[in-house]
């Protein structure tokens, strides 16, 4: 199993060295570090390095999208070119809280769909609350990319059904086991 998570949080800086231990112990195969922002990318393709079986992500996450400029897109380009970097994202769109305006959002999602296609990288994807904006933007390039991967699922049944159809792969995390929001996808992800 191979599991992604964000390993340049602030939350692990004390013991990153015994959380990827105890992932390893538990039978992990390898760790998918996320990069959510440039400088997370970095940070993520550094850690990737640092550790063995491990590789990362090097994108923009949707409630950082207002950063995205043509500096961004350059520097993320330049970082996927690096060995330990296996695909582009965290990228996708999150209308639940706007931390970046939509259309920020749909710019970002768009350029780096762009550059996973051009790269012939997959996508690690996040889509919350803006499924079919989402699938909207998507489609037309899920031909030109070798891979999708929607990390962290909170959609419905039958959201989910349609991703599948799409050929795109689904990330559960412990977010289904959240009493307030995740458990009817838990529910239907048995």
């Amino acid at each position: 199993m191979i599991s992604a998570f964000n390993l340049t949080s602030s939350q692990f800086a004390k013991d990153r060295d015994d959380v990827v231990a105890r992932a390893f112990d538990a039978g992990v195969n390898g760790l998918l570090i996320t990069g959510t922002n440039l400088r997370e990318s970095q940070q993520a393709q550094k850690l990737a390095r640092q550790y063995s079986s491990c590789w990362s992500t090097a994108g923009v996450h949707p409630h950082d999208s207002s950063q995205w400029q043509a500096a961004t897109e350059e520097a993320i380009i330049e970082l996927a070119a690096q060995p330990e970097v296996v695909a582009i994202g965290e990228c996708g769109l999150d209308f639940n809280r706007n931390f970046s305006t939509p259309e920020e959002q749909e710019r970002a999602f768009v350029a780096q769909l762009r550059i996973a296609a051009d790269l012939n990288m997959p996508v690690f994807m996040h889509c919350r609350d803006a499924h079919e904006r989402f699938m909207t933007l998507l489609e037309p390039w899920l031909d030109k990319l070798p891979g999708a991967v929607l990390h962290c699922f909170t959609g419905t049944r039958e959201e989910m059904q349609a991703c599948v159809a799409h050929g795109i792969y689904i990330g559960i995390t412990g977010w289904v086991c959240d009493e307030r929001r995740g458990l009817s996808c838990g529910n239907f992800c048995r």
